[in-house]
Formats: structure tokens, C-alpha cells, sequence
């Protein structure tokens, strides 16, 4: 879930604050790998 919302991000059709707050952290995480 976290990958989906990162790669959405990622294509800019979501931005960090429509993720919830629960997967935030691995969110960021998996954005700051790349």
C-alpha cells in the first residue's frame, strides 16, 4: 500500500498529505530511497 501511494506521489496525482497518517512514515521512506 505504502509502494502504491509512493509511486501516485512520485507521478504527482497525490501528495503526501492524502496519505494516511499511518503509512506516512514508510511513505517518506520509500520516497527518500530513490
Amino acid at each position: 500500500m505504502a509502494k502504491i501511494y509512493a509511486d501516485l506521489i512520485r507521478k504527482t496525482l497525490k501528495a503526501i498529505d492524502d496519505v494516511p497518517p499511518s503509512i506516512r512514515t514508510r511513505v517518506e521512506e520509500i520516497l527518500a530511497e530513490r
